[in-house]
């Protein structure tokens, strides 16, 4: 007996499975052909939604109760009270729906983050009627959201909403719940959001070791940096007694010149180059990772740098802008035929 109600439980659990993503694409399809993405929406009788509250429902309750003591004992004091409680719960849903009718949400800007991170988005709530809207609640999915009062007239009130970003690229958000119960807490009016809100998500930072300060080699074409006991020859110098005689140089002797010895170094290129092949052996996400934090690194230090990924290359630079198209090369790099 016991077998076939743990049959029937996972056949149960099979059906749910499979039911459940399917209605739920259903009702993002309905949702995207009423609610469009735009960037900028105002909420009318098309996109808000009405129904009781919890405790609207217990309220509800309430009123069935006094209606069957009234009935019972016959008393109209009871009725009465009864009655009253009806036209309040009559008049409520159009209260709570024309607290959220009429208000204008718009995108302002959604700012970058590092993977890991929040991602902030910030939206102008105006009010474009007569009425204030009071007790708004915006929040993405699972999320804490923010609590306002539009009561600017036509000032735009601005609020910040975070979302928890876990990759990186360009990620886009979900819509946005925006709900009321105001006056009393009866009823709920709500609408699901699309602000056309998309977050450029930067790798997540993860130390490397130091900065490779003159690990890569010059290219003959920029500043070098030399230090002596190398192959390339850099100059003559007066000799000095005790310099090898193989690095004399003998034809400027031959010549009537003074005695000179030639000089010899190693070069590398002196600016810093954040390298893809430097990390050889790691995982490309790894990679990317350990490429970001050296970026921070190094503008923290203020030590101009180049970034150099498969196909593409920005050349060293400094301040804000240089950062944001580093950060942004390594945000946006394709995982795609590259290999480790």
């Amino acid at each position: 007996m016991a077998k076939v109600t743990s049959a029937g439980s996972a056949d149960s659990s099979g059906r749910k499975q499979f039911w459940q993503p399917l209605r739920h694409a259903r009702w993002q399809r309905w949702l995207d052909r009423r609610l469009p993405a735009a960037h900028s929406v105002t909420l009318d009788h098309r996109k808000l939604f009405v129904l009781p509250s919890g405790a609207g429902l217990g309220f509800t309750l309430v009123i069935l109760l006094l209606w069957l003591l009234g009935t019972n004992y016959e008393n109209n004091l009871v009725f009465a009270f009864d009655f009253l409680l009806v036209g309040l719960m009559v008049v409520l849903p159009v209260h709570t729906f024309a607290n959220l009718s009429g208000m204008r949400l718009q995108l302002l800007e959604a700012e970058p983050a590092f993977a890991g991170d929040y991602g902030r988005a910030k939206i102008a709530l105006t009010q474009t009627g007569k009425r204030f809207h009071e007790r708004v609640h915006l929040a993405w999915p699972s999320q804490e959201g923010a609590l306002v009062d539009v009561t600017g007239g036509r000032d735009a009130r601005d609020i910040w909403i975070d979302l928890p970003l876990l990759r990186r690229g360009r990620v886009r958000a979900p819509r946005i719940l925006v709900e009321s119960r105001f006056p009393l807490g009866l009823f709920r009016c709500w609408s699901w959001v699309d602000l056309d809100v998309e977050f450029l998500v930067y790798p997540q930072p993860k130390s490397a070791g130091p900065l490779p300060v003159g690990a890569t080699s010059g290219d003959g074409e920029h500043e070098r940096v030399y230090s002596s006991g190398g192959d390339d020859f850099v100059g003559l110098k007066i000799y000095q007694p005790g310099d090898s005689l193989r690095h004399v140089a003998w034809k400027q002797f031959a010549g009537g010149r003074d005695l000179y010895s030639k000089e010899y170094a190693s070069g590398s290129d002196a600016r810093l180059w954040l390298d893809w092949d430097l990390l050889a052996g790691r995982e490309i996400e790894t990679r990317l990772s350990n490429l970001c934090a050296w970026v921070l690194e190094a503008e923290h230090a203020q030590i101009p740098y180049g970034l150099r990924l498969p196909g593409q290359t920005l050349a060293p630079g400094l301040g804000a802008a240089h950062r944001q198209q580093a950060l942004t090369l390594l945000a946006l790099f394709p995982v795609q035929g590259v290999s480790h």
